[in-house]
């Protein structure tokens, strides 16, 4: 579960995109905090239905206290509705997309027990601005960086210098390009309630590079 941040409490960790489930058990057992699975269809990490419930299913063994994102833009109402009716559904439905306030709003509704994150890609100081419009009707934010041809596991990093000294109303993940070897100079300047890694841990899309990923969490953990 991701929590607002105080100065005990760890930073939450999620790692993204896994598409194989031996490697979804191996990196729960890690004791991360999120795992997540690609439900875009043109992602190179896009995970069909048979396949997520399975991942999903590997990560319930290990623990239920490991929350099992889907990560979904664009997507209506009634294909939320399946999702949710699903053997085993997501925990946490995060949107990547250009989902508005009123979409949020109506899924919140919808579905009052399924936590929902919404991510948000970084181009300018502009793109914090309508962030603040979403946060009664989320429960945590997610930034990225911003790439014209990709909703997001572009590697690229979010400029942190925007947001040093940045509060929200909500638990906050940083994501976009996250490797063990920057963990210090972003936590020197911002402290994200989480830290979402996918792309800099893989060996191909989709496919992690397990030493890479146990790297990452010893890092935070030491900073911690």
């Amino acid at each position: 579960m991701i929590r607002k941040s105080t100065s005990k409490r760890a930073t939450a960790i999620k790692i993204c995109g896994l598409t194989m489930t031996s490697q979804a058990r191996s990196i729960a057992e890690f004791k991360i905090n999120a795992i997540g699975v690609i439900g875009v269809k043109n992602s190179p990490r896009f995970v069909p239905e048979e396949e997520c419930i399975k991942i999903f299913n590997e990560v319930e063994k290990v623990s239920s206290n490991i929350e099992k994102v889907l990560v979904i833009a664009n997507e209506t109402l009634d294909e939320v509705k399946c999702i949710n009716n699903r053997s085993t559904p997501p925990s946490v439905i995060q949107l990547h997309g250009n989902e508005s306030v009123n979409y949020c709003r109506k899924l919140k509704k919808e579905f009052p027990i399924m936590k929902l994150w919404k991510a948000f890609r970084l181009k300018s100081i502009n793109d914090l601005e309508n962030i603040s419009q979403y946060e009664k009707n989320i429960d945590a934010i997610l930034l990225d960086a911003w790439d014209d041809k990709s909703l997001g596991g572009t590697g690229n990093r979010v400029p942190i210098e925007l947001l040093i000294n940045k509060t929200f109303k909500v638990p906050w993940i940083l994501a976009g390009g996250i490797s063990a070897e920057i963990i210090p100079e972003i936590f020197s300047e911002i402290r994200p309630d989480g830290i979402d890694a996918s792309s800099r841990l893989e060996i191909s899309p989709g496919i992690k590079d397990i030493k890479k990923v146990e790297s990452l969490i010893r890092e935070i953990r030491e900073q911690d």
